[in-house]
């Protein structure tokens, strides 16, 4: 049964760590909102019959955010936005290898990029990741190869011992 308490008191609390990481995911700060108001539309539509929904979120997020990208290569275009999205306080990381960062995981499939924000950005594990983006840990292990390999070749600053973004 849908409680509208109950919801309104979760979207509150974790609109904020969905956004940042549907940015990551897409890279555009407009498109990272529609892919948060997709994917809490969809929890609210099944709120009372969801165990967990945070886990039902972030799947949507990752599942919508890998089958518009197919849509939307086809037409591929830069989109400039006036600001980032809010960042935690705190952050220990040079904001230029931030930018450098953000435009290389802009250069990865979207499934390496949902691999990497899952296992470094959110510190998932690898068997947690595959349960939420319905693959295998082969899978996973594969694509966070791969994405780290292909990042390096991107943006072979961000693996600096110093700077220690990619190790």
């Amino acid at each position: 049964m849908f409680v509208v308490g109950d919801f309104e008191e979760f979207v509150r609390a974790r609109t904020g760590a969905f956004a940042r990481t549907a940015y990551l995911l897409t890279g555009d700060r407009q498109h990272a909102e529609e892919l948060v108001q997709t994917a809490l539309l969809a929890a609210a539509e099944r709120w009372g019959r969801l165990d967990d929904p945070e886990r039902y979120v972030r799947r949507v997020l990752y599942t919508r955010a890998v089958s518009w990208w197919r849509v939307l290569r086809r037409r591929r275009r830069e989109v400039l936005t006036d600001a980032p999205p809010e960042r935690p306080a705190g952050s220990a990381v040079d904001p230029e290898l931030r930018i450098v960062l953000a435009q290389a995981l802009g250069r990865l499939t979207p499934k390496q990029r949902a691999v990497l924000v899952l296992r470094f950005y959110e510190d998932r594990t690898e068997a947690e990741t595959a349960d939420l983006l319905g693959v295998g840990t082969g899978t996973v292990k594969s694509q966070t190869r791969d994405a780290l390999r292909r990042l390096r070749e991107i943006a072979p600053e961000l693996a600096d011992e110093h700077k220690g973004v990619l190790r």
